[in-house]
């Protein structure tokens, strides 16, 4: 006899994604386990997003300005009725049992809070090997990391309604990040699950200066965020540390050809390091797209590591100069770590 699972609401933060909300959306209502409702969260689009949500019976909130993700998930939340939360990005596809292996994943182990998915190696709209790149990357590394973990990323993720409201809502002075942030507060109560059997399909940036650029953005809150975070362990990490280091050096070491041609020796040798750092990577790409990808694989992926350091560097920075910069919690948690006052004699 097939046990009874829990309601699902599915939420979709949206904004400007016409060209995959479509996709998104058929993909949700094709699901071998059908949502109880459906929240498409638009955050001021200024595309056709909404016409194209009207035409599906989801629940549209429509917002007149863009607060950023955590706000729109937030508002999904207010808006859903279901007992598992299921947050999908809008540029997401997933394969047609994602909700229900996400929902069986949860009922299994009572102590799992969240469950987060996996992405496809393969990009739900194929716009070229920037694109391919980071496809590759992506699943690569979720997939490695598959298990308990300490990070959740709310790209693709199910968490039951009772833990988020215990956990409380995303951080809305973040709109990178966030997912880090949260996960360091669910992290004290709940296991945090990586999933190969939560997949789906993500179109994503496909040419290389939005690409940097974002990861520049992004980065910046690396800093900010680890400063607040309790350090539980299991954190996941995209790239390897020294891959990270190796990157960086490069530039750094540059100069010193200015003394004597032989010290061009030293930013090469990083170079070397760095192509080195990820053996389990680079045969994962040559075994999938051939070893002529894979060199232009190593060229993205070091000048994406050029613009992750850059983007640390500044955001930390702006972490020491900017009280207003990074986590909502920063100061509150300042406070609660000052000893209590002494009783008065």
């Amino acid at each position: 006899m097939p046990r009874e699972r829990p309601s699902v609401s599915v939420i979709i933060p949206n904004h400007n994604y016409e060209k995959t909300l479509r996709a998104c959306l058929e993909s949700v209502y094709a699901q071998t386990l059908r949502p109880l409702d459906v929240v498409v969260v638009d955050d001021a689009s200024t595309d056709g997003s909404r016409d194209i949500a009207r035409a599906f019976p989801c629940v549209l909130v429509a917002r007149p300005e863009n607060g950023g993700v955590s706000a729109a998930r937030n508002l999904g939340v207010a808006a859903s009725s279901g007992q598992v939360l299921f947050f999908l990005d809008s540029d997401i596809a997933l394969a047609p049992d994602a909700i229900e292996n996400a929902v069986d994943l949860l009922m299994d182990d009572p102590e799992t809070g969240c469950v987060h998915g996996v992405l496809d190696p393969e990009p739900l709209f194929d716009d070229g090997p920037v694109e391919v790149y980071h496809c590759l990357h992506a699943h690569f590394w979720r997939r490695r990391s598959a298990g308990v973990v300490g990070t959740a990323f709310f790209a693709l993720a199910a968490i039951e309604r009772s833990v988020f409201e215990a956990t409380g809502p995303f951080d809305e002075n973040l709109r990178d990040s966030e997912d880090v942030e949260y996960s360091d507060r669910l992290a004290a109560t709940h296991r945090i699950r990586l999933s190969e059997r939560v997949t789906g399909r993500h179109d994503d940036v496909d040419r290389l200066l939005p690409m940097l650029a974002e990861q520049y953005r992004r980065s910046q809150l690396l800093v900010p965020v680890a400063a607040v975070e309790r350090r539980r362990g299991g954190g996941l990490r995209a790239n390897r540390t020294g891959g990270v280091l190796a990157a960086g050096l490069v530039p750094l070491t540059l100069p010193l050809v200015l003394l004597t041609p032989w010290l061009l020796a030293v930013p090469l040798a990083c170079a070397a390091a760095f192509a080195l750092a990820d053996v389990g990577l680079s045969r994962f790409v040559a075994r999938r797209k051939g070893w002529p990808f894979l060199l232009r694989f190593t060229a993205l992926h070091f000048a994406v590591h050029l613009a992750l350091v850059l983007g640390a560097v500044a955001g930390g920075v702006r972490w020491l100069v900017d009280p207003r910069f990074g986590p909502s919690v920063r100061g509150r948690r300042a406070r609660s770590d000052d000893p209590a006052p002494a009783a008065a004699p």
